[in-house]
């Protein structure tokens, strides 16, 4: 007797389904379950599904794929429909995969089964829409919470608190390979030490997650009889643990098996299609949020290594100053980018050594454009380039000159193009690249301060009462650029108690703002820190313009967060306690740059923020302005200006000096109405509380002293 009269005898049909084709061949039997006539017939597989019951047709396209892979039974329960959308019955289908390379055939049977009645469950109950519904919601909440985790160890614990539906496991294990070994990522549901037998284990054991990755097939034992059947060697080591049923799953990234999941269970668990296709898709979306989390990983290992090589360990040792610093890369990609600082102990110092005399340091901030992997590694090149000039004993202008002309030659020799071949733009990835540069030279002994800039921000120094100055120096273009610049150099006294900042653009433009309004949000945190402590200072300025709360303080531009912060800050200790010093600035405004008598305004302005008489700030600032034009229009040198405000017996005086290297003392005039110049003296002499003229052998010094009303806040106590 033929098979098909046998099945036909018991009511069961035989169906083949190619896969390549499309097409599905069903015998007499099964035409006739599928409401069609009882005669041997080929279809197309659109003809087929228009016979089931279109969610019971979604449902059987997941379990014939799980079957696929595994290469197990398929089964499911489906409704036939007929051709006014009403159920005509219900039929159990059975099926095994022919695999053949990427095609593949299913052959199996129908036969038709009863409905079970209301109420009534079991292990092969079609599945209810609730149950649907719940394991879709469980699966949606499964893959966010593996997408956002960041690290192996939150995957696990997403991985540990997952709730399937209706089959929780108690135990979880997430095993790994190392060589020909297994070993263990992770575990939960047993005890610390409970994985010492499964750890470093051969491929070759005779144990269930060593079958998984060597065969990338799953396993399901639903009973320990199966289990103990099947591994007899290794079930010694699971018997202890008093578990019911388990299922060990490949964890497969792009094709590849990365190791084996395995979820095991206190209470039997029959491994219906539809409970292994949840168990399959949870594998899946494992296995690719551990694969995120090893690259993280790696990257931020990287990362903090390159941070390592290229950052400084600014540690005690030299008497006389505090110094701190920090690096927040833009948390993107490797998480390293082109700002840097250095310090450096200069040659003919012995600063933290045992001869006498506090020695010189220098002080490096910089930026190279970008925030990519070849930002970062011109940056090392530009350090150590750096570092080799200041050692050789060359003063500021002379080492960012050199620095200059060293980028400028690397620039040189790049060819212009794109690590794909394609022509260089010159944005990030592809072109020559600049550099912006603070560099400073600090005598520890004296306090002076020789600074050469180069396109980058201005330093700022906060004296001992908390006024804060940002002090204007000369510069250059950015390094890289002309292999000929010049870079002038500014000089300024840094007094025991203060302390300087030198940052990166980032630190200012962070949080939507412009290097102004970010200017002005820092010099707010830095007149609001009390103490010496210069690490929690480090620490604040960061925590504001890059934590939580710098959301809250955002500017007027988009806030993008893009760029990367780097700050230094130095700070000389006073050998005793500093009851009140001058403030004090000085700046130098050369014959080519009348457009700094802007700033020579500002810095009164600044240096005076808590002068309560708002007349006599006026005056200053009236006066400053005609003293240094004085000296520009007239001579054919610069202006040096000097501004200190000090406390006396009758309250707090500020003093102004405004010295030039021409012999030639200035005249009062007595201007006419029209006339545009002659008032200087005329307005020093009405508004000034003292003012005079005083040779200095090469030059001659300007100068006028105002004093603070009596009672004022202001005052000295």
């Amino acid at each position: 007797m033929r098979t098909e009269d046998v099945l036909a005898a018991i009511a069961t049909g035989l169906w083949r389904w190619d896969n390549a084709s499309g097409i599905v061949s069903l015998d007499a039997e099964a035409a006739r379950l599928l409401g069609l006539p009882a005669e041997p017939v080929r279809l197309s597989e659109a003809a087929v599904r228009s016979r089931f019951h279109p969610v019971d047709w979604n449902e059987i396209d997941g379990v014939v794929s799980l079957a696929v892979a595994e290469g197990t039974l398929a089964e499911a329960r489906l409704r036939i429909m007929d051709g006014q959308g009403r159920v005509i019955r219900t039929v159990r289908s059975r099926s095994k995969p022919l695999i053949e390379g990427s095609d593949y055939q299913l052959v199996g049977t129908l036969q038709e089964v009863a409905e079970p009645q209301p109420g009534t469950a079991g292990p092969h109950t079609p599945i209810t829409g609730d149950w649907r519904r719940s394991r879709e919601a469980f699966l949606l909440d499964a893959g966010r919470a593996l997408a956002e985790a960041r690290s192996t160890a939150e995957v696990l614990r997403v991985a540990a608190s997952l709730s399937m539906p209706g089959f929780s496991p108690d135990g979880l294990a997430v095993f790994g390979m190392s060589g020909e070994r297994l070993t263990v990522i992770g575990h939960h549901g047993q005890q610390d030490g409970d994985e010492g037998p499964f750890t470093s284990m051969s491929l070759d054991t005779d144990y269930p997650a060593a079958e998984v990755v060597r065969t990338g097939r799953a396993l399901y034992l639903p009973s320990p009889e199966e289990y103990r059947r099947r591994f007899p060697t290794t079930w010694p080591l699971a018997e202890p643990f008093e578990r019911q049923s388990w299922a060990f799953v490949p964890l497969v990234v792009a094709g590849r098996t990365m190791g084996a999941w395995m979820a095991a269970f206190k209470h039997p668990v029959t491994f219906t299609p539809d409970e292994r296709s949840v168990l399959t898709t949870v594998a899946r979306m494992l296995a690719q949020a551990l694969a995120r989390a090893g690259v993280a990983e790696s990257e931020r290992e990287l990362s903090l290594g390159l941070q390592r090589t290229m950052m400084p360990v600014l540690g005690p040792g030299i008497p006389g100053i505090q110094v701190a610093a920090r690096y927040v890369p833009t948390g993107g990609g490797l998480q390293v980018g082109g700002d840097w600082y250095d310090m450096i102990r200069l040659p003919g110092g012995t600063a933290g050594g045992t001869g006498g005399g506090a020695g010189r340091i220098a002080l490096v901030i910089g930026d190279v454009q970008g925030h990519d992997v070849r930002a970062a590694a011109l940056m090392g090149q530009l350090r150590i380039a750096l570092r080799a000039y200041a050692s050789e004993g060359h003063r500021p202008d002379a080492v960012l000159s050199r620095a200059s002309r060293f980028l400028y030659g690397v620039n040189d020799g790049y060819d212009g193009y794109d690590g794909d071949g394609r022509p260089g733009t010159g944005a990030p990835g592809g072109g020559p690249r600049f550099a912006t540069c603070l560099y400073l030279e600090v005598d520890l002994e004296t306090g002076t301060v020789d600074i050469a800039r180069a396109g980058h921000p201005d330093p700022a120094v906060r004296m001992v009462d908390g006024t804060v100055l940002l002090r204007p120096t000369a510069g250059g273009l950015p390094l890289g650029i002309d292999a000929d610049t010049d870079y002038p150099t500014t000089r300024l006294t840094l007094d025991p108690g203060e302390t300087l900042m030198i940052c990166t653009d980032g630190l200012l433009e962070t949080g939507g703002h412009d290097l102004d309004s970010g200017w002005e949000r820092v010099k707010r945190l830095l007149e609001a820190h009390r103490g010496d402590d210069l690490e929690e200072l480090a620490d604040t300025l960061v925590e504001a313009v890059h934590g939580p709360g710098s959301h809250h303080t955002t500017g007027p531009l988009a806030d993008r967060r893009e760029d990367d912060i780097a700050v230094l800050l130095l700070s000389r200790r006073p050998a005793t306690a500093v009851r009140e010093t001058p403030r004090r600035t000085l700046m130098t405004i050369a014959q080519a740059e009348p457009e700094r008598i802007a700033e020579a305004r500002e810095q009164v302005r600044q240096l005076l923020h808590d002068w309560t008489d708002e007349d006599q700030l006026d005056s200053a600032v009236l006066m400053v302005s005609e003293m240094v034009t004085n000296v520009l229009v007239h001579t054919d040198g610069d202006a040096l200006l000097t501004a200190e405000v000090a406390c006396g017996d009758k309250g707090r005086r500020l003093r102004v000096e405004v010295s030039d290297a021409s012999d030639e003392l200035p005249h009062k005039r007595h201007p006419g109405e029209m006339a545009s110049s002659g008032r200087g003296l005329v307005l020093m002499e009405m508004l000034a509380d003292a003012w005079g003229v005083a040779p200095r052998g090469e030059g001659k010094t300007i100068w006028f002293e105002l004093t603070e009303p009596t009672g004022s806040e202001g005052c000295c106590a």
